[in-house]
């Protein structure tokens, strides 16, 4: 095989690879524009090595080298969240076309929006365990690679996030068509000022946050309560028109809204648990949002 075709044959293998790579780093990191970085760097180091044919396995090593890229990334992450205006979450993979209910019957956790969200509560150690481990099943030895510990530490790492993420999970997820008949008839509920129907679809913890990073107006700070998260959304609701369309948000079923009153979009996520809304997490940056399919 000469020069340019083990090359040709190189690209084709790592792309192969590309969206494995991509998942595993924005579920480490929460935001695609570094999980992109970090494959990119991936690519660059394998093309920088004298030979790459050695790798015995492609696959692992670009995972174990996407991972470190993805730790050290999250690491400096966390140090501009701490200056980072208001609410932060994480940037919302989104899709606009309309999906038959019947694709959608369960949710894809692994990547929820929820599930990221919870992920921000952990030591960078903590996390980088839990998602190599129990989202891409990777084993304690080669995490311990990434992490710079031993296997046994990086299973105590795994079992401690584990314990956190299993009591914040919903304990009666609903299915994509469930979910997507609670989101529509809370759109409607929004759009008709129908307050005692909204509060009926709210879990009464419900919580409700809102990330503009500074740029855009959003929520003060973050709202508790069915009462309270159901007032601020009848009033908001009835200060402007709104344009509204059907989105998957991170696998699950979700809304796309761009009201008249600023023209800023809108990307909201939610979180349902026992037939009823726990979560809504409303991106509002628009830096996390060049990526969202237009909705003209």
């Amino acid at each position: 095989m000469n020069v340019r075709d083990a090359d040709d044959q190189l690209a084709r293998s790592f792309e192969a690879n590309r969206p494995r790579l991509l998942r595993v780093a924005y579920t480490m990191t929460g935001s695609l524009a570094d999980a992109e970085d970090c494959v990119q760097e991936a690519w660059l180091r394998l093309r920088g090595l004298d030979d790459p044919g050695t790798i015995r396995d492609l696959a692992a090593w670009l995972t174990t080298t996407v991972s470190r890229l993805a730790l050290d990334a999250l690491g400096s992450a966390r140090a501009r969240r701490e200056q980072y205006v208001g609410t932060w979450l994480p940037e919302p993979l989104v899709e606009t076309r309309e999906y038959d209910p019947a694709d959608r019957v369960t949710l894809d956790e692994s990547v929820s929006m929820a599930l990221l969200v919870v992920l921000e509560q952990l030591s960078p150690a903590e996390r980088t365990a839990f998602v190599l481990h129990d989202v891409f099943s990777m084993p304690f030895p080669e995490i311990a690679e990434v992490v710079g510990r031993s296997p046994a530490a990086v299973r105590q790492l795994a079992s401690r996030a584990r314990r956190h993420v299993e009591g914040t999970r919903p304990r009666l997820p609903a299915t994509g068509a469930e979910q997507r008949e609670l989101v529509d008839a809370f759109m409607a509920a929004c759009q008709q000022g129908d307050l005692p129907g909204l509060i009926a679809l709210l879990d009464p913890d419900v919580v409700m946050r809102s990330d503009g990073g500074g740029k855009v107006s959003t929520l003060p700070k973050i709202l508790y309560g069915a009462n309270r998260v159901a007032h601020a959304l009848v009033h908001y609701a009835q200060k402007a028109e709104f344009q509204v369309h059907a989105a998957y948000v991170n696998g699950a079923p979700g809304v796309a809204v761009r009201p008249d009153l600023d023209g800023a979009l809108t990307i909201i996520a939610f979180t349902v648990d026992g037939g009823r809304i726990t979560a809504i997490d409303g991106v509002r940056n628009p830096d996390k949002l060049t990526r969202v399919p237009g909705l003209d």
